[in-house]
């Protein structure tokens, strides 16, 4: 999103040599220029990724995928490209990201799911039914605001959990647990939303993040059954394949993965938001300013 920028602010002055004797032709001339400019980025990131449907094998035997309907699934290589170079994410593993069939990385109204592994062991459930969801919900607030310093010392904004977009949600019997939280970053209005699922295995966990904003969390959720029936674990890797006596059990129960301490340090996801958001806003910013340069559309809220 960042390599959109420059072309962006070419634009905008472009559109200013054009605006002063007349500004009428100049607005239609500008702002055609400016969308078909947006179109070739588009056009041009999106013919160079190369997309899968059906049974997929995620890397490192760890299970397998069969692509729900109304999705298409990136590999890992492409998928750390998105990431780093598009979204300006740091380095890091990936499995792999869902994108809905229509809609590619730089597509408007984007949205994706990230798809990893953490082998955290094997995580009990025996809290499952026993947590105050409200009160956890205070207590990762307050971890939030505590470790807003150490963030800001490592150069990045506070964030701030506002709260459940949606609560935490756990099936015991296929072992699969999601929720979704609402949060802000540094002095930004806005609230960004981060869908978290999780599938329990024999020794790790299976993570799927949504990638999106508030305003698709119906489209997200509705995505979630299908997607849950999709992803499976390979034989003798399964949440029933523990075995006591050889696996290694998790320091994290249910209450703790939705606790996480993600936010604590500086996690991935959520410079994935972050850095979304901004492509979105560099994309508005550059609309808006093309609007105020020539006097148009001031009727709008």
């Amino acid at each position: 999103m960042k390599k959109l920028l420059p072309l962006l602010l070419l634009l905008v002055m472009y559109g200013g040599a054009f605006a002063k004797p007349k500004p009428a032709p100049a607005t239609i001339d500008s702002v055609a220029l400016w969308h078909a400019a947006a179109k070739a980025y588009a056009d041009s990131v999106n013919t160079t990724l190369h997309y899968q449907q059906g049974h997929i094998k995620l890397p490192g035997g760890i299970g397998e995928l069969t692509v729900p309907r109304g999705f298409r699934y990136l590999d890992s290589a492409q998928s750390r490209r998105v990431l780093v170079q598009l979204w300006g994410n740091p380095n890091g593993e990936c499995l792999g990201m869902l994108f809905p069939i229509d809609r590619g990385p730089v597509d408007q109204n984007h949205w994706a799911y990230s798809i990893e592994y953490d082998a955290m062991g094997y995580v009990k459930d025996d809290d499952a039914d026993d947590i105050d969801y409200s009160e956890l919900l205070e207590e990762m607030q307050n971890d939030t605001r505590e470790n807003n310093a150490e963030r800001e010392k490592a150069g990045f904004e506070p964030v701030y959990l506002m709260g459940w977009a949606a609560n935490p949600f756990y099936d015991k019997n296929t072992h699969a647990l999601h929720w979704a939280k609402a949060l802000r970053f540094g002095t930004d209005p806005d609230t960004v939303l981060n869908y978290n699922v999780r599938l329990l295995g024999r020794k790790g966990v299976l993570v799927l993040n949504a990638i999106g904003d508030p305003s698709q969390i119906a489209e997200i959720k509705a995505s979630i059954p299908a997607l849950l029936a999709s992803a499976t674990f390979a034989k003798g890797e399964r949440y029933v394949d523990f075995n006591p006596g050889l696996d290694e059990v998790a320091a994290y129960t249910i209450g703790g993965l939705v606790a996480g301490k993600v936010l604590a340090k500086v996690g991935l996801f959520a410079l994935i938001l972050k850095f979304w958001k901004l492509g979105l806003l560099a994309l508005g910013g550059a609309w808006a300013a093309i609007k105020r340069f020539f006097g148009f559309g001031q009727k709008e809220s």
